[in-house]
């Protein structure tokens, strides 16, 4: 009712519209007010007296959403035959694009290229765990945001996360590559293997 009135509405009147006790429809709109669904605004009055309370909703309306389904539309653009270089280009620019950049006169090593790295993929969902190993690193990707995307698309999903790692790393200059991801080590875990560079060593 919020969103269809051409103006905002005070208490009484939406009470009066939709059959409800007058405190009744204050607290469901106080309601809506908590959960960032409406706003409150008092009307200016040149009269002496209480301010008239009124009530506005311009948000989204609410109700189910679909992403997954967007997801499994999109993926299915890509061929299989462009599931590798397309995909790890496509994670690559937004991994270049989501990670804290270093500045201009700033050297990143291989520890704080991994922090940064790790606060990425934390940020997108992946509850990263890395560790040193022989050959450089290990990322131990505990929850993937995709999941249910990822067991149907593997080849694509899992191309676009290790191009966003490569394209963070990329960005920062770090002494330190991604060179392959492994898609469900376990039903729910995927591992990613980095590797030092030289200039790391």
């Amino acid at each position: 009712m919020l969103r269809s009135a051409d103006q905002p509405l005070s208490v009484t009147e939406v009470a009066e519209a939709m059959g409800l006790h007058v405190n009744t429809a204050r607290f469901h709109l106080d309601g809506l007010v908590l959960d960032g669904l409406a706003e409150r605004t008092t009307q200016p009055r040149e009269t002496p007296g209480r301010p008239r309370i009124l009530y506005s909703s311009e948000g989204p309306t609410p109700g189910p959403r679909s992403y997954e389904l967007l997801a499994e539309m999109l993926t299915g653009l890509v061929p299989s035959s462009d599931a590798g270089p397309t995909t790890v280009e496509l994670g690559q620019a937004w991994g270049r694009h989501l990670v804290d950049r270093a500045a201009p006169s700033e050297r990143v090593d291989a520890q704080e290229a991994m922090a940064r790295l790790d606060r990425v993929l934390d940020s997108v969902g992946f509850q990263p765990e890395s560790r040193v190993i022989d050959t450089g690193f290990e990322v131990r990707l505990r929850h993937c945001p995709f999941l249910e995307v990822a067991q149907k698309h593997t080849d694509i999903v899992c191309a676009i996360h290790l191009g966003l790692m490569q394209g963070a790393l990329d960005e920062l200059g770090a002494p330190v590559v991604a060179t392959s991801l492994e898609p469900f080590v376990t039903p729910r875990l995927c591992v990613a293997h980095l590797q030092a560079t030289t200039a790391a060593s």
